[in-house]
């Protein structure tokens, strides 16, 4: 020990000793320096698992000690029994034991902390023993505490032993039994529920038990349920729960015990039970009333919990018992009111949010009976689902203007949360209410809009379209004959609040599909998403809506488009939209122009990004600072998501962030394509603004992704710019290196490598890079990740498709290959998972490709030796499949070659881990030459081949990993 009186943490003065560890301890919380604390618990922790651990943890248990220090004597002995239990002799157990009962007894009357510690090391060591060293643990320990003596009171005998019954199960849920063991003693445990029940029942019936001795109770019942123990066994205890529910004390430990008794999988079983609880639950409703009327909101909670856990979970078995309809249709009734409880989400409720999983789960179970039983459910409940309709839609009503504007905003997003699952339910219940629904929801809108004489609140209007938005986003309604109604109505919506103007758009954005099928609908909705584009409060509606209908109905839009561009350009050049939102509106356009003809999408374009040249131009001449770099990026985002969905060609690519690269079949119209004149037009001035900005990897990546975006959109509709672009690529990169760069270039070789006119040019630019990055690798590539990641991606690309660039002389497939090699020991997964890629396509081609062969002749061993050195422990478990996947494609490829490699790989001791044997070497051999058809096979080999290096195997955690 340190003369200051702090402890000292190296290894040669580790002096477990009582007094050390109190000074630790004092050390722990009372010295206000955060590095001393650090090192004073870092040491504690080894003492905890010190031999020593054994001779201090009972002194610091000693009276006189302060509860902080017996605290720790406690949970070191829990420590030393749970982890270390094979250290213990077998002649100790007994001592053990009676020392733990001794200290349980003396500390029933003092510290609560400490107490539970201690229950809890008896706990351990009773699963650690039962059932064949003491198989009546349980009937032991309620003997033992309600024996008379020792000088301590009966109650706090009484509450030390429910204390231990409480935490034996919880103990058992997060043991480290081996899994055989857990099995034995979940069963011991399920047979000692005898001895436990009727004391519970006893101490819970009895007029003259203390509150918290029926509140330990309660909590005690909660934990023993957790064991699947029978519902029918507990039935009456469970029952006598509900007698502790008026009892505010014991209010929310009986709600608990109730709803983990009832939430137990296997209580389904205990029909008859079932039956019988379901009339308790009815009972609550009037406790439940009072609650909602004096806002009451914990009460009101707890009920709805109970009749929703014993709803949710046991609505097929209680739809089943037909003499019993009646029950349930009460108890789901009750449920319904919970869901309409008074008030809004969250700040006046936050029960009705528990309901919403009770109406997917009835409804899915009404409809998976035969047709014929279907019927008669049906018949009883598609009132009750319509009923939920309305009840829903008026839960999901907005407050009044004053109050909304009172909430904070974390209510706010609560309160949106809440809409959208209970649109998602609307959603599902649709399923079982079809058209009708829609009828329904009309009919109601009608009513309101149309009724001159009482005038309707916003929030209804909006509820009800709300309504109509959730189902048609996911539903098609192309059939409904209610929607040219709906759009009648929508015109007539006096639109004078943000939530409601919202709404309508999101429901016209919802019916684009349906507009395209009705394009006589257009010139009705079109104004009212026009006049929207130009209120920031409508900016994500609006903007999102347009695209929607640009995207659906552009081959109808032509008539619209000169004024929904004009609209969008004045829209752009007020700045009023957040850039995402300007990048959406960019996509529109381009779904939008896609439809016009080549004339006309020039004069188009022309107008539309003439001003962004023009300020690309000026912002180009100026020297470079952090704000015209922003809005550099920003003009150059606005074209490509312009000419991410500007796509001439006949066949429609819906999304236009999609990575795939589609074959379009269809021949495009004559000339060149649109985008490609506005790309050479402006490929000078994007140089410049390269030449100023080449050092920043965002302006070289915003570059990067307009050509990127348009190679994907226009394919072989590109090709009169591959030679200019490869060029400035090639220059870029040489100048410097980045992986946007390569990523492009990678789009170029899949597009273009085949085809004999741009062969030339990809060939000298896929050389150019690859010899730049050769020279990064041999500089050192550990800085630049994202780079080694994207050329292994282009090489993989290359080899898939044209190997033929392969056999240049130009090329330095030796140097690529040991660039791989290094690769495979990046700590970054994705540029491992990329090298991996590299090799599985570079192996096949050593058939075909002569310097492909001869690298890997000469080297595939080195690769094989990092295959191996990565299972055996160099890399992240997480990327076994990918270099099971290197180890097939060398089986499968080089088989021969591989044989003698396996065998002189493995020869080295210790390799690829000091844990394997040699047997276990040469059966992983076998195993993998074997396989050379199966990948999976192979995958499955090397996950127990990795977990046996790591010295996993056997363990839990490898049952995880390996399922």
């Amino acid at each position: 020990m340190e003369t200051s009186g702090r402890i000292a943490t190296t290894p040669d003065v580790l002096d477990f000793t009582v007094e050390n560890v109190e000074k630790g301890l004092h050390q722990l919380y009372y010295d206000p320096n955060i590095e001393n604390k650090n090192l004073a618990q870092k040491w504690l922790m080894q003492a905890q698992v010190s031999p020593q651990a054994w001779q201090f943890c009972w002194a610091l248990l000693s009276p006189d000690k302060v509860p902080e220090i017996q605290y720790f004597g406690a949970s070191a002995l829990h420590t030393k029994i749970s982890r270390y239990w094979s250290d213990i002799p077998s002649d100790q157990y007994e001592t053990l034991k009676t020392q733990l009962f001794s200290q349980i007894a003396c500390f029933s009357s003092g510290s609560k902390m400490v107490l539970t510690r201690l229950c809890v090391a008896l706990a351990s060591l009773a699963l650690n023993t039962m059932p064949e060293v003491w198989p009546g643990a349980v009937p032991e320990m309620v003997r033992v505490f309600q024996e008379e003596g020792g000088g301590v009171d009966g109650r706090a005998r009484c509450l030390a032993l429910l204390e231990l019954l409480t935490v034996l199960p919880e103990e058992f849920q997060t043991s480290r039994l081996p899994q055989y063991r857990k099995g034995q003693v979940r069963g011991a445990l399920g047979r000692e529920w005898g001895s436990v029940c009727p004391l519970l029942q006893q101490l819970l019936r009895q007029g003259d038990s203390p509150g918290a001795v029926k509140a330990r109770v309660l909590r005690c019942l909660s934990s023993w349920v957790l064991l699947d123990v029978p519902l029918s066994e507990s039935e009456g205890l469970v029952e006598d729960c509900f007698t502790a529910l008026p009892d505010p004390e014991l209010f929310d430990t009986a709600v608990e015990a109730i709803v983990n008794a009832i939430s137990q999988p296997d209580s389904q079983r205990y029909v008859n039970t079932l039956l019988k609880l379901v009339p308790q639950v009815l009972s609550l409703q009037e406790q439940l009333r009072e609650a909602v009327q004096n806002g009451d909101m914990e009460t009101s909670h707890g009920i709805c919990r109970i009749a929703v856990a014993l709803g949710e979970n046991h609505s097929r078995a209680l739809l089943e018992q037909v003499e019993h309809w009646q029950g349930f249709l009460a108890l789901v009734n009750m449920i319904m009111f919970c869901t309409g409880i008074p008030g809004h989400y969250p700040v006046n409720e936050t029960t009705s949010s528990l309901t919403l999983t009770f109406w997917y789960t009835l409804q899915d179970d009404i409809m998976s009976f035969d047709s014929e039983r279907q019927a008669v459910y049906l018949q009883v409940y598609r009132p009750v689902y319509f009923q939920l309709v309305d009840v829903l839609l008026h839960k999901a009503q907005f407050p009044s203007d004053q109050e909304y504007a009172s909430w904070s905003s974390d209510e706010k997003e609560q309160f949106r949360i809440y809409r959208v699952d209970i649109s998602d339910t609307l959603m599902y219940v649709y399923e079982m209410l079809g058209a009708e629904l829609l009828s329904n929801l009309y009919e109601k809108l009608g009513r309101i809009l149309t009724n001159t004489e009482q005038a309707s609140s916003w929030q209804h209007t909006e509820a009800l379209l709300y309504g109509f938005q959730s189902i048609a986003e996911t539903i098609d309604v192309n059939y409904s004959d209610v929607i040219p109604g709906l759009i009648g109505l929508l015109l007539r919506i006096n639109i004078n609040n943000v939530q409601l103007a919202d709404t309508v758009m999101f429901t016209i954005g919802a019916l684009a599909e349906w507009l395209a099928d009705h394009p006589v609908m257009l010139s009705s909705v079109l104004p009212l998403v026009l006049q929207a584009l130009g209120n920031p409060d409508l900016s994500i509606s609006s903007v999102s809506t347009l695209k929607k209908i640009c995207r659906e109905c552009k081959y109808d839009l032509p008539p619209y488009a000169s004024n929904i561009v004009a609209v969008s350009r004045e829209v752009l050049s007020k700045q009023i939209h957040k850039t995402s939102q300007c990048m959406w509106l960019m996509q529109a356009l381009g779904f939008l122009l896609s439809a016009l003809h080549v004339e006309e999408i020039l004069r188009n374009l022309h107008s539309l990004i003439t001003p962004y040249i023009q300020q690309l131009e000026k912002l180009a001449d100026e020297t470079p600072n952090p704000s015209n770099k922003l809005a550099i990026i920003h003009i150059l985002g606005l074209l490509s998501n312009l000419f991410t969905t500007l796509d001439i060609s006949k066949q429609e690519d819906e999304s236009g962030e999609s990575t795939a690269l589609p074959v379009k079949t269809a021949p495009p119209p004559p000339g060149p394509n649109p985008v490609v004149v506005v790309l050479q037009q402006v490929f000078a001035l994007i140089q410049t603004v390269l030449s100023k900005w080449l050092n920043d990897s965002q302006v070289v990546e915003a570059v990067c992704a307009i050509f990127e975006k348009s190679v994907k959109t226009l394919l072989h509709d590109f090709a009169p710019m591959v030679s200019q672009l490869s060029e400035m690529l090639g220059q870029m990169y040489s100048t410097i290196p980045q992986a946007s760069a390569l990523d492009l270039t990678r789009q170029m070789v899949h597009i273009f490598a085949r085809e004999t006119d741009h062969f030339p040019p990809i060939k000298a630019l896929f050389e150019l890079v690859t010899s730049v990055t050769l020279s990064i690798f041999q500089q050192g590539p550990r800085d630049h990740p994202d780079i080694v990641d994207s050329f292994m991606q282009l090489q993989a690309q290359a080899l898939k498709r044209k190997p033929d660039l392969f056999l240049s002389e130009s090329l330095d497939v030796k140097a690529v290959f040991h660039c791989g090699l290094l690769s495979l020991k990046f700590p970054e997964a994705p540029t491992v998972k990329s090298t991996c890629l590299f090799f599985t396509e570079l192996l096949p081609r050593c058939s075909d490709v002569p310097p492909v062969a001869r690298v890997v002749q000469e080297n595939g061993k080195l690769l094989l030796q990092a295959v191996l050195e990565a299972i055996g422990g160099g890399s992240s478990r997480s990327l076994m499949e990918q270099f099971a996947e290197v180890l097939f494609s060398l089986n499968k490829h080089c088989f021969p070659l591989l044989t003698v490699w396996l065998k002189e790989v493995l020869q080295a001791q210790g390799f690829p881990s000091t844990r394997v044997t040699t047997e276990q070497k040469d059966t992983f051999t076998q195993q993998i030459l074997r396989e050379r058809v199966n990948k999976r096979r192979v995958k499955d080999i090397v996950k127990e081949f990795t977990l046996v290096c790591r010295g996993l195997h056997g363990t839990e955690y490898a049952a995880e990993y390996c399922l």
